[in-house]
């Protein structure tokens, strides 16, 4: 994917003393008081503000930040706890800016937040009137908001189009290669884990992995699917009975091209789905019409473990079992230890797999953790992301 890079431009001097806009990701959780209970986020966006301020520019950042309605600004909308907290770590004050459409005062050296940039009428539907005055506001525009890479917004898309220059900030940048490397140019055997509740939300992503993996590791509820597709009891487990179709459809494809979606062997039931209930690990055919399937059992854990160990590289997507209940971690425990000590280049994405990530310890033995959860999904569907495809159209231009 060829996009330009603003750590290129910086480093041929060419962001000295140019106006530049960077759209991060600064959606940040908050307590019922507005302050910031997890700032992962903000400190993923310091590199590429502190790169444009250590270039010269003049340098304006905005965001958006929970779901504020376009027009009505409240202060629960606020950006103000986020500059506060960039203040910190950047260890200089952040400017908070409002009502900016129209014109931003900054000098180069200098950088300041810009409100939420949601509140903006036109942001979300891409009003080509907005997006002609925010790309009059800079010389540079930075996209460096993995997260919101997969809507087409004022502040994601609009302003790529009309701006001087677009490129990708660092963290965007890393995505990029990150998924490159993953599924553009792969090393071979290509396993994918794809875990879920349901297999209606990752069907088509099951169906664009299915022609291209060497191994396809299905979890949760989705694992229940197959299960129950390859013929086995499920008891009263969490399933989706009217897709089996579409299960073993995507079974029959990996088997047509030499490879598998392997299927449990033994798995951890339990009789109520509770933190206490009592675990009882089973063979997959002696499931019983009143068991709930909670986990993959040990011998599956440890199968599926070897295969992961040999892997080329490892897309990860979801836990493959009730990680959060002590007595059914085991699998997603297994499974993640063993991705850890793979050779393996490895990408994980998704809300509970960077849960799973940081209770087992394991961020610095992953290859790569994405930070979108919703960009990510799309791009293990196949799909191109619309900051992609404008920043890839900009390049070429």
């Amino acid at each position: 994917m060829n996009v330009l890079r603003f750590s290129d431009l910086c480093a041929s001097g060419k962001a000295r003393g140019q106006r530049v806009f960077i759209r991060a990701d600064l959606n940040v959780p908050q307590d019922d008081h507005g302050a910031i209970t997890e700032d992962t986020r903000i400190r993923a966006s310091v590199p590429c503000i502190q790169m444009a301020l250590d270039a010269g520019a003049a340098v304006m950042v905005t965001s958006h930040l929970g779901r504020p309605t376009e027009g009505e600004f409240k202060p629960a909308d606020s950006l103000s706890p986020v500059a506060k907290r960039l203040g910190e770590l950047l260890g200089r004050e952040v400017p908070l800016v409002s009502n900016w459409v129209d014109g931003v005062q900054v000098a180069p050296g200098q950088l300041v937040m810009l409100e939420n940039c949601r509140v903006n009428k036109g942001e979300k539907k891409n009003a080509p009137e907005l997006a002609h005055k925010l790309a009059a506001l800079c010389d540079i525009f930075v996209h460096d908001a993995f997260g919101t890479a997969h809507r087409a917004e004022g502040t994601t898309y609009g302003i790529a189009q009309f701006a001087p220059i677009a490129c990708a900030g660092p963290l965007l940048a890393a995505e990029i290669d990150a998924i490159s490397q993953a599924l553009a140019n792969p090393k071979r055997p290509l396993a994918a884990i794809v875990a879920g509740s349901k297999v209606s939300t990752k069907l088509t992503i099951l169906k664009s992995l299915a022609s291209n993996v060497d191994q396809l590791i299905v979890g949760g509820g989705i694992a229940n699917t197959f299960m129950l597709a390859a013929g086995l009891k499920i008891g009263k487990s969490l399933a989706e009975p009217d897709l089996l179709a579409e299960a073993k459809a995507v079974i029959e494809i990996m088997k047509a091209r030499g490879a598998e979606v392997p299927i449990p062997t033994d798995v951890v039931c339990a009789k109520t789905f509770a933190a206490d209930a009592v675990a009882t690990v089973k063979k997959a055919t002696e499931v019983a019409d009143d068991d709930l399937i909670l986990d993959i059992g040990p011998e599956t854990a440890a199968k599926l473990a070897a295969q992961l160990k040999a892997a080329g590289t490892i897309v990860w997507n979801g836990p493959v079992g009730v990680f959060e209940f002590a007595a059914f971690e085991n699998g997603t425990k297994v499974i993640a230890h063993a991705i850890a000590e793979s050779s393996a280049f490895s990408i994980a994405g998704g809300g509970d797999t960077l849960a799973a990530i940081a209770k087992y310890g394991i961020e610095k033995q992953v290859g790569y953790i994405s930070t979108g959860g919703g960009a990510f999904l799309e791009v293990l569907e196949g799909k191109t992301l619309p900051a992609f495809e404008i920043l890839t159209r900009r390049a070429a231009a």
